[in-house]
């Protein structure tokens, strides 16, 4: 039994990869209570309007009721994931200046240089988890990758998930229409 898992920074692809994934014919646990806006056009795709983590951290998120199931946790959550459980993460990556320039253009306001720093300080924690926890197998799938070459990306994701993606469809939830704040420095 496994708990799939999207994660990653906030504004870094996590919502494309759940409707990449649930196109592409996965159990993907998600409601309704954070609606499509400006910022998400195609939608959340998160559990609880976001607050699963509050409940990773008290302890009260039923875990094993997603058993099979590809559920968001942002990179934050990771170190509250029970221990007793078997994850399979794709964490998403995406350039730094891009995070950031789509976390103020949807905050409103500038980050200061000090919540930048936590956000990278953030990034390199949850990574390093990842690489330190037994119980977690996981991929890192760069933003800008799947928008440039969806198909060659998502094949690459369907062999880490075990062959059970329809790639055809799944390759349908990429627009790059919405790849916006994009840093024209970032080395490809």
């Amino acid at each position: 039994m496994v708990n799939y898992i999207v994660s990653g920074l906030e504004r870094s692809g996590t919502s494309m990869m759940m409707q990449i994934l649930y196109l592409g014919g996965m159990k993907v646990a998600f409601d309704h209570k954070r609606r499509p806006d400006e910022h998400n056009p195609k939608g959340y795709f998160e559990l609880e309007g976001g607050k699963i983590i509050t409940r990773l951290m008290e302890g009260t998120f039923p875990m094993e009721k997603y058993d099979d199931m590809v559920i968001k946790v942002t990179a934050y959550g990771l170190r509250y994931l029970p221990r007793e459980f078997q994850y399979k993460i794709i964490y998403m990556r995406r350039d730094m200046e891009e995070i950031f320039a789509s976390m103020e253009k949807m905050s409103g306001k500038p980050l200061s240089e000090e919540e930048k720093i936590a956000f990278v300080k953030l990034n390199e924690y949850a990574l390093s988890l990842l690489e330190r926890r037994k119980n977690i197998d996981y991929i890192v799938v760069w933003y800008n990758k799947v928008i440039e070459n969806p198909r060659r990306e998502i094949e690459r994701i369907n062999k880490f998930l075990g062959g059970v993606l329809d790639v055809d469809s799944a390759v349908q939830a990429v627009d790059p229409s919405l790849y916006r704040n994009r840093n024209m420095e970032v080395k490809r």
